[in-house]
Order: structure tokens, then sequence, then C-alpha cells
């Protein structure tokens, strides 16, 4: 075997996703219907019988592919660029959010628009009356 291929032993990534999911064996087996020795060697086996596989995945709230695909690296990788991206905001609680328009200018526009449906309303109030 290369150094280079790691294998994919699917009881590990079984066990990664119950642990990231802060769900304890005693947890996931008493959802399968089993005991804990028995998840122990679910997660100690590096292939799992398809129907069984379907059946922990449910419980774990991922689809089999997401099992089967799972990588620590991809999800490090998620959370790195996730809160390097999009969270830089609590992590320097110092930066004030700074708006790209002048909220004086919104105000000024607001009230324009404002005068200019009653201009409208007081024309249209003034046509009906000379109707009659």
């Amino acid at each position: 075997m290369s150094t280079l291929t790691k294998p994919n032993h699917i009881g590990r990534k079984i066990s990664r996703i119950r642990e990231l999911r802060d769900m304890k064996q005693e947890a996931l087996a008493q959802a399968l219907g089993t005991n804990q020795q028995a998840v122990s060697a679910i997660e100690n086996s590096e292939t799992i019988d398809e129907d069984k596989l379907v059946e922990i995945a449910k419980v774990l709230g991922v689809t089999v592919d997401a099992i089967k695909n799972f990588s620590e690296e991809a999800i490090f990788n998620i959370i790195g660029n996730t809160i390097n991206n999009h969270d830089n905001a609590s992590m320097n609680s110092n930066v004030q959010y700074q708006p790209t328009f002048n909220p004086l200018d919104k105000v000024v526009e607001l009230y324009e628009r404002l005068v200019q449906v009653e201009k409208d309303k007081i024309e249209y109030l003034e046509k009906l009356h000379n109707l009659k």
C-alpha cells in the first residue's frame, strides 16, 4: 500500500461524525437498538454492511455518501474559510460597521419622497374637488 493513499476506513469516519455531532457511543447504540460494544466494533471496522450504513447515516443525520466521502481536512478547510472570510467582526470587536452610504442622504431622500407623495395627494384631491 502506498503511503500517499489512506484507506477508506468507514468505521473511523462514523466515529468522527458521531464525535462532531457530540454524540456518545451509548447514544448511537441506543438509537440503533444495540449496545455500546457493537458500536465500538462498527467504528473499528474498515468496511460496514450497506444496510447498517444506511441505518447509521439516518441516526447521525447525514447521507451515506457523506459518510463515505467524509474528510476531516475538508471540514477544517470549511471552518477555517468560514471564520476567515465571514466572521471578522466577531474576531475583531474594535472594528465598527461602516456603511457604504451616507445615512443622512437616505433620510433626505425619504423625506423628499414623502413630500412628493403629499403633493400628489393634494393634486388628486383638488382634481376631485374641481369635478363637482
